[in-house]
C-alpha cells in the first residue's frame, strides 16, 4: 500500500509528492524544490526513512513542477519519466525561469517516455497514466486504481481548473481532458493536485463551477 507525502516548495507553492510503500519503494512526483533548504527537506525524508527511490516522474514540465529534477536525477540516479509531448515544455522552462526571476539547472539526463495507459510499477503497487492535456500539451496524471486517489498536476484543483493562458494551454482541451479522465472516476477518489489542497472527484462534480456546465 502506498502511502502519499506531501511537500508545497518554492515562491510558486508547487505540490511535490514522495509515494513509498512498506517494502521501501519510492517515486518523486513533480519535484518542485527550488531552494537548498527544500532538497534537503525531501532527501531527509527519503533517507530517514530508508526509501529506494525508483522513479522520477513529471506530471508536466512546467518550470514550478520540474525545479529539482536535475537535483534528483544526480542525487539519485533516477531518469526522468513524462509524456513526450512534454520535452518542448522542459526545453523552454529554463527561459521561462528567467523571466518569472528563478533561474534553475534544467534536467540533463535520459528522458523516457509515458503513454495514455501505461503503468508505474513502485513495487507491487501500480500506478496508471491518464493522458490529459490542455494546461500543457503533454499533461499527465497518476492513478491508484487499488487505493482510489489521483496524483493530477494542475489538470484539477479543489474548486478550480490548470491555466490555459500559458504557451501551447487550451481551454476546451482541458476541460475534455477532465470530462473523459477524471471525472468518470469513483466519486470517492481522492484528487491531489499540484497546488492546494486535496478534493474528491465528487465534490468537483458537484461544486466546482468550471464543472458546472452539461
Amino acid at each position: 500500500m502506498l502511502t502519499v507525502q506531501s511537500f508545497v516548495f518554492s515562491p510558486l507553492q508547487e505540490n511535490t509528492y514522495l509515494l513509498y510503500n512498506e517494502e521501501k519503494a519510492a517515486c518523486v512526483i513533480d519535484p518542485g524544490c527550488y531552494l537548498e533548504n527544500e532538497q534537503l527537506k525531501l532527501q531527509n525524508v527519503i533517507e530517514g526513512q530508508g526509501l529506494l527511490p525508483n522513479f522520477l516522474l513529471n506530471t508536466h514540465c512546467h518550470l514550478d513542477h520540474v525545479f529539482g529534477n536535475q537535483w534528483f536525477y544526480e542525487k539519485y540516479g533516477k531518469p526522468l519519466h513524462i509524456h513526450p509531448q512534454e520535452e518542448r515544455v522542459l526545453q523552454l522552462a529554463p527561459e521561462f525561469g528567467k523571466l518569472w526571476g528563478m533561474p534553475f539547472e534544467n534536467y540533463k539526463g535520459p528522458l523516457l517516455f509515458l503513454q495514455e495507459g501505461d503503468t508505474v510499477k513502485i513495487g507491487e503497487d501500480i500506478l496508471r497514466v491518464l493522458f490529459t492535456p490542455g494546461h500543457a500539451p503533454g499533461h499527465i496524471c497518476f492513478y491508484c486504481e487499488a487505493q482510489g486517489f489521483v496524483i493530477s498536476g494542475d489538470t484539477l484543483f479543489r474548486g478550480s481548473i490548470g491555466r490555459t493562458d500559458l504557451p501551447l494551454g487550451n481551454y476546451n482541451t482541458l476541460i475534455h481532458s477532465i470530462r473523459t479522465r477524471l471525472l468518470i472516476l469513483p466519486d470517492d477518489t481522492i484528487i491531489y493536485p499540484g497546488h492546494g489542497g486535496a478534493t474528491t472527484v465528487g465534490e468537483e462534480k458537484r461544486s466546482n463551477p468550471f464543472l458546472s456546465e452539461p
